[in-house]
């Protein structure tokens, strides 16, 4: 396993989140769509090739996003996905033999798509109930968004009850935009307001509320959907688009272009340019999913908005719900996107940024520059290996690419034979932060911190990560404010935070702070001495374990006195807990060396305990049985099935409340045998399991 490649993937995470934050929660990128897609390529890439190391904080295995502060928090009933990337012809026919082999379908099967332009806008999910417009929010992190009902029904283009026939219970998601004339008229607006209040200021009149320039449509519409005041909302020139389904109480459609006939029936405004394609098709009068994708490139800029690609959707429902989704995205949807918009500017410096497990991460400071619609001021250096391969130099001129809807990086030098460069950039081998060395073991193309908790850095960074929205999620205690009480020496680790009342008069004198803001600081983590399970695990920090793993963990052990029991117990190579927890479907070699390694360290368990004397995270509940024979059962897969691929069977188990497993042991309740099976299969005789055959698989999982 490739050292290099798991501090590539590490150092990725962490910056395409750090881009996923500004995006999706400020409005504010610093980067390219082009350079953010690139950024991702890398990742899955890699990821691909070393699937052991795939993390659940990773962008690919999430929806990025989550609900703003200022607005109440509204859970979706179905979770909101993002959808995987397509660049070229060759990305999508991968990704269509994917669903042929999920579903067992022949190498040359058609397969029938509704392609939709992808607007570049604000996605949100609207609930009908009984035919009436109930609740509106933003998509937020998939599973809960931003209440913005008020702010919803000043728009013009949301029908406020639907006509019979309708389901009594219907999510309905849709996006949100601006035109370009509008929004150029908009930001003329703007500007004027804004002009208008400097020439106050300077008369020394009333300033009245601040004024915000949108760089690009999508931020207008963002902004103007995230009004407190929805009057302000009404003054902005909106439109929605519905395009898709979350949870509904009974089928409107039986497939995708019919769902979008019955959102006109129902008064939605539908794109006109949504199109069935097909993929392997032999009629000549059906555009191929390619045909299409030229075409829209070719028009996109004559469209009255912005696109940023097309969205392809497998029209048949009953095998989307067979195809389900992965990580951070459905099977039976892609994005494919078009090509990223390049500009050029100059590097005036090159920094380093310390993160939470000691990588040092070069980032380019640049001259601003306008590029793929925003704004850009940093932009990606990798490590210190690609500077030096595309030989980066504080005060070249660079090809600067914006990536995805938002990151940018550096795609090369611009005259790189120039006279009076600067000197190669030489990369620090001690850390900016404490001082610690600064290496690279074998391969690794991170160089990392070795200061460890005496680095404060990884430990600010630590906190951070600790209180973030996606993990124990503390209102109003901010990167700002972290760095504020650790530098005050209040904060030290995670325990500190539940004993920060023991110092409020402290807190009450600082700046911008008083009695009202401290206690609600005070109430909120409060409200967070009982995390669930999955987020305590996940906030811990520990290497490889994102939210999925950390998800696999809390509903694989319940509780974390069992986890930390049978964790101190794997230890031991070889020892009945090491094999159970290597034989948890999707816990590979590498996570499971990195939980052992923390829980055996004595002072990863001194702070453990530290914090479980001030917090009780709560146990993650068995799914209930009820006609389910395999909830909380253990199954392990053999041999080749016939009727259903291996992939499908495993995500058919999990939903039903499984535990699919690797290996076979004692432990194992039911082990599906499949034509040719091995070793797998004698073992289960000779321990005296339940064996199945794939026919009873199928009726016991209410497949037929």
């Amino acid at each position: 396993m490739s050292e290099s490649a798991e501090a590539e993937i590490a150092r990725l995470i962490a910056e395409i989140n750090e881009h996923d934050r500004l995006y999706y929660e400020q409005d504010a990128p610093r980067i390219s769509d082009a350079e953010y897609d690139a950024l991702m390529r890398r990742l899955r890439a890699l990821e691909a090739e070393n699937p052991t190391l795939v993390q659940a904080e990773s962008p690919t295995q999430k929806v990025s996003g989550r609900a703003a502060e200022g607005f109440a928090k509204s859970r979706h009933l179905a979770p909101m996905l993002s959808l995987d990337n397509a660049f070229a012809p060759e990305d999508f026919t991968e990704f269509a033999a994917r669903i042929r082999r999920f579903l067992s379908l022949a190498e040359d099967a058609p397969l029938d798509f509704i392609a939709e332009p992808k607007i570049d806008g604000l996605s949100v999910n609207l609930l009908y109930e009984q035919g009436r417009f109930v609740k509106g929010a933003t998509r937020g992190d998939g599973a809960e968004g931003e209440d913005i009902t008020a702010n919803l029904l000043t728009l013009a283009d949301l029908p406020r009850e639907l006509p019979a026939p309708c389901p009594t219970l219907i999510e309905i998601r849709g996006e949100v935009f601006m035109d370009r004339a509008d929004f150029l008229a908009f930001r003329a607006t703007q500007e004027a307001a804004l002009a208008e209040r400097e020439a106050r200021k300077a008369r020394g009149e009333k300033l009245g509320p601040a004024v915000t320039i949108p760089v690009n449509p999508r931020n207008a519409a963002a902004g103007s959907l995230r009004q407190l005041d929805a009057s302000i909302t009404a003054q902005r020139p909106l439109k929605l688009f519905a395009y898709a389904m979350g949870e509904a109480s009974e089928a409107p459609a039986t497939t995708h272009h019919g769902w979008l006939a019955t959102l006109k029936r129902w008064g939605f405004r539908v794109n006109p340019l949504s199109t069935p394609v097909a993929e392997g098709a032999a009629d000549l009068l059906t555009e191929t999913p390619a045909a299409f994708q030229a075409r829209m490139a070719r028009e996109r800029a004559a469209l009255a908005y912005e696109i940023d690609g097309v969205v392809y959707k497998l029209d048949r429902l009953d095998w989307q719900a067979r195809l389900g989704f992965v990580g951070r995205a459905p099977r039976w949807a892609i994005a494919w996107k078009f090509p990223a918009e390049q500009a050029q500017t100059k590097l005036l410096r090159i920094e380093i940024q310390v993160g939470r497990t000691g990588a040092l991460t070069p980032r380019a400071v640049m001259e601003p520059v306008f590029v793929g619609g925003v704004t850009v001021t940093h932009a990606t250096l990798h490590n210190e290996d690609e500077i030096a391969r595309k030989d980066i130099r504080e005060g070249d001129t660079i090809t600067l690419q914006r990536a995805g809807d938002v990151i940018p990086q550096v795609v090369a030098v611009v005259d790189p034979d120039r006279p009076g460069r600067a000197a190669p950039f030489a990369f620090p081998t001690t850390c900016p932060a404490c001082g610690s060395h600064a290496v690279r073991e074998n391969d690794d193309v991170v160089r990392r911190c070795t200061g460890g908790l005496i680095c404060p850095a990884q430990t600010v960074e630590r906190l951070k990560h600790f209180v973030s929205r996606r993990c124990l999620d503390i209102e109003g205690l901010g990167e700002e404010r972290i760095d504020t009480l650790h530098a005050m020496g209040l904060l030290r680790g995670p325990a500190d935070i539940f004993r920060l009342h023991t110092h409020a008069e402290r807190l009450e004198a600082l700046e911008g702070w008083g009695k009202l803001s401290t206690q609600k600081l005070f109430d909120a983590i409060e409200a967070r001495r009982k995390p669930p399970l999955e987020r305590f695990l996940f906030a811990l920090g520990i290497r490889r374990i994102g939210e999925q793993n950390a998800k696999l963990l809390a509903r694989h052990y319940h509780a974390i006195g069992a986890l930390r029991e049978r964790m101190v117990a794997a230890r031991i190579i070889g020892s009945e807990a090491r094999e159970e927890l290597g034989s948890i479907q999707g816990i590979g070699p590498a996570i499971a060396t990195e939980l052992v390694e923390f829980f055996a360290e004595p002072h990863n368990l001194d702070a453990l305990d530290a914090l479980l004397a001030e917090v009780t995270p709560e146990e993650t509940a068995a799914i209930e049985a009820g006609d389910n024979p395999f909830a909380g059962k253990a199954l392990v897969f053999t041999g080749t099935l016939e009727t259903l691929s291996r992939q499908e069977a495993e995500a058919r188990a999990e939903s039903l409340g499984a535990k699919v497993t690797k290996s076979v042991s004692k432990k194992t309740d039911f082990v599906v045998v499949g034509a040719d099976a091995g070793s797998k299969a004698t073992k289960a005789a000779e321990l005296g399991l339940r064996v199945l055959s794939e026919a009873e698989f199928r009726e016991m999982a209410g497949l037929g």
